[in-house]
């Protein structure tokens, strides 16, 4: 009876390396694919996230500017007006909104201050303005205003205004920059239902 060895089969070294290398370069490739879409996907959401809050307060500005009884004045960035901040106030406030840079920051801001009774008769009582910070970081896209202003055929208004009884309607017109480049904006005309005019 003849007996015969058995040779021992396994990897050899080459082919471990072989094995190994293959192996961390797929771990490599779906990292990156991963990481990216993980990225990608966390850049959507804050665009998300960002373009829901600019429509929460282009839906606020928008109520208020909506139910204004009268135009103090009115520019590209700064708007001052009798309206009810509150949809429980008794009486209009007198409320102000603009735009104020402190350090490297821009917030829109509305200061706000109640009425003794509706104008003419009220007076506003200083004592008891308050300021809300409307929006932090407020992002401005080039040659953009904050306020766009229309007659009654809904033309734009030159500005300055000269005569505040000629605006009809008022846009808001807010925006905030993608992660990746560009801007998104929300642009709102508001037709001035509740305005007295002369």
């Amino acid at each position: 009876m003849v007996s015969k060895a058995h040779s021992q089969q396994g990897f050899t070294l080459v082919e471990l390396l072989i094995s190994m290398t293959v192996l961390v370069m797929m771990s490599l490739v779906f990292l990156v694919f991963f990481k990216s879409a993980l990225f990608d996907y966390l850049d959507l959401q804050t665009d998300a996230t960002n373009l829901t809050q600019l429509s929460t307060e282009e839906m606020r500005l928008g109520n208020v500017i909506r139910g204004l009884t009268v135009i103090n004045s009115a520019s590209a960035n700064n708007l001052s007006v009798y309206a009810y901040f509150n949809p429980n106030d008794t009486y209009v406030s007198l409320v102000d909104y603009y735009l104020q840079t402190s350090g490297k920051s821009t917030d829109l801001i509305a200061s706000v201050t109640p009425m003794t009774a509706n104008p003419p008769i009220g007076t506003p009582i200083t004592s008891e303005t308050q300021t809300y910070t409307i929006m932090n970081d407020f992002y401005e896209p080039s040659g953009g205003s904050l306020f766009t202003y229309f007659d009654d055929t809904f033309s734009p208004i030159t500005l300055p205004i000269n005569n505040l009884e000629e605006v009809k309607a008022i846009q808001i017109n807010l925006a905030t920059p993608l992660t990746n480049g560009g801007n998104q904006a929300i642009n709102v005309q508001v037709t001035l239902r509740n305005r007295e005019t002369n």
